[in-house]
This record gives structure tokens, sequence and C-alpha cells, in this order.
């Protein structure tokens, strides 16, 4: 049986987030709690973390991909904030996103940490963002971090 165990330090690895403008206020507490990770628990420094400001998440997708094709990241996080209103349009840029996210992943094999919350409402982007529920931009961080590690034990082991 093999088995393919991950640690968190990462200290030599580059890491690019994407953030979205839009919903600012509650994207900084996000991009906050992943710095702050990747830092303290990555032992990655400033000069390995490159953050690229978008206008709003249906642009993430495409800087994500010149970002992936650049081969110049170990793992790319996402971040951003979709609330749904009354019309189908949170639908459309959710799935949208989402999807051409997961082919960015498949065709550049480096992990792209979705940290975009989908909320209901604007009270379930904040508990989302540091307050009730946590903070998801902590967690994208654990992830990219996590998948750095797994893509590294695998390739060095050669399974």
């Amino acid at each position: 049986m093999k088995i393919i165990n991950s640690t968190f330090n990462t200290s030599n690895s580059t890491i690019a987030i994407v953030i979205s403008r839009f919903n600012e206020f509650i994207n900084k507490s996000l991009l906050k709690g992943s710095i702050d990770i990747l830092k303290r628990i990555g032992k990655i420094s400033d000069n390995n973390i490159t953050i690229v400001w978008v206008p709003g998440a249906y642009e993430i997708p495409l800087i994500t991909q010149l970002l992936a094709n650049s081969k110049k990241y170990k793992a790319i996080i996402t971040l951003g904030t979709i609330i749904k209103g009354e019309t189908k349009h949170f639908e459309y840029i959710s799935n949208s996103i989402i999807s051409n996210i997961s082919n960015i992943i498949l065709k550049t094999e480096i992990p792209i940490i979705l940290g975009i919350l989908t909320t209901n409402n604007i009270e379930q982007a904040i508990n989302r963002s540091g307050c009730k529920s946590g903070n998801k931009g902590i967690d994208a961080a654990l992830n990219a971090l996590e998948m750095i590690n797994i893509i590294n034990n695998i390739k060095n082991k050669n399974i």
C-alpha cells in the first residue's frame, strides 16, 4: 500500500492570488487570511507571493489561465465574492467561473484553489470572510499549501 502524506511548509514555492475588486471590503478579509497562512504556516516570503487584482469575479479565470500558463507558480488562489441578487446573473457567473477554472486546472496541472464565496446575501459573505463561519481565505491558502506538497510527493515518488 502506498500512502502519500502532506505537510504545509512550502517555503520555496511561488504562489499567485487572483482577487476581485468587486465586493472588495469582503475580499480584503479573504486576502488577509490567505496571506497570513501562506507566510505563517507555509513559511512563504513576500517575494514569493504575487497578488493580482481584477475588476470582478468573472475576470478571474482569464488572469488565472495566464498565470498558470506562465508556469511560474506552484499554486494559484482565487478570491472573490458573488452575492445572489434578484436575477439569474449570480448562477451564470458562478457556473462559468467554476467551469473555466476546472478546465484550467486539468490543462495546466497546477492547483487552482477556489476561494470564491457564493452566498445568498451579504451577511453570509461577511460571516464566511472572518466572522461566524471562519475565513474561507484561510481555507484556500491551506488547500494550496497541501496541494503543492501532494503534487511534489507524487512526482518525487514516481507514482
